[in-house]
């Protein structure tokens, strides 16, 4: 079995992401998980399904965003460059890394090619490059650069889309996007300061953890650090916490997707997580 996370650029049409949940699972895919958010203006789905059935049930959930998102009107707080923005096939464990790796550059085929969406490859199948690169600036900068020559799709046309900008595919073992709200009187600035601090590279920082500092409009201008936990065996979210706190009070922190239960291994009894569900939970379930 393999995982895909697509992420869409769409975090409040509920009539919208129903669409697109079923035609994911329409095209073969079995949907565990859904998380939405409004300010974030972001959904990531979590797909099951057996090496072969991914690809195609990831081009029919995209086909399906394709007809509802328009990313050049895009006011979400979250770095993006297109309505299906991320697609990463997801290996458990090594053994199944290779499938994984043939899935997703299945998908990114189906997604260029039969969807006329220009398709950049990042992690392990572009010699390391990430998506914070492809990212920076946004769709409009991603765009520039490929118009330019700057940039070069992988699969797909060789411009931006008119509306959907473009998808960055991958293969990775999992990762864990975990955010943080900070307890008031934390503002923006202070989300920020923590975020470059914590992040790999940072004074201190955690290997293998990005971190963004936002504000939440919906929540109140609740100030967040929003982390991807790239190794939950050297950085378990306790870890996490434990460094947030040496800067600032956690009031309350979420998860996005589902992480193995192995990333909350210590982690403090103090700190309620909205959304704390797990991927055993979920294939339990399923």
């Amino acid at each position: 079995m393999l995982l895909a996370v697509p992420n869409v650029s769409e975090g409040r049409d509920r009539a919208a992401l129903d669409a697109i949940g079923a035609a994911f699972a329409a095209g073969g895919a079995r949907l565990l998980d859904v998380h939405s958010d409004p300010d974030h203006h972001r959904s990531v789905f979590t797909l099951a399904g057996e090496p072969g059935s991914l690809a195609p049930a990831l081009a029919s959930g995209a086909a399906a965003a394709l007809e509802r998102i328009d990313v050049t009107a895009h006011p979400g707080i979250h770095p993006h460059v297109g309505a299906v923005d991320v697609v990463p096939v997801v290996h458990l464990d090594r053994r199944r890394r290779g499938a994984a790796c043939a899935e997703a550059l299945v998908a990114a085929e189906l997604l260029g090619t039969g969807l006329g969406i220009p398709v950049l490859l990042y992690g392990e199948l572009a010699s390391g490059r990430t998506r914070a690169e492809l990212r920076r600036g946004g769709p409009g900068r991603l765009a520039a650069r490929l118009a330019k020559g700057e940039l070069t799709a992988d699969f797909g046309p060789p411009q931006a889309h008119p509306t959907a900008g473009a998808s960055l595919v991958a293969s990775r073992p999992p990762l864990i996007a975990f955010n943080l709200e900070l307890a008031p009187p934390a503002t923006l600035q202070d989300a920020r300061r923590i975020a470059a601090a914590i992040r790999e590279g940072g004074p201190g920082g955690l290997p293998g953890v990005r971190a963004l500092g936002l504000e939440l409009p919906s929540r109140g201008d609740v100030a967040q650090v929003s982390c991807n936990v790239e190794d939950h065996h050297a950085v378990p979210l306790a870890r996490l916490v434990a460094a947030v706190r040496r800067h600032a009070a956690v009031a309350e922190a979420e998860v996005v997707g589902l992480p193995p239960a192995a990333a909350f291994d210590g982690f403090p009894d103090d700190l309620p997580v909205r959304g704390r569900r797990t991927l055993e939970d979920a294939l339990s379930s399923a």
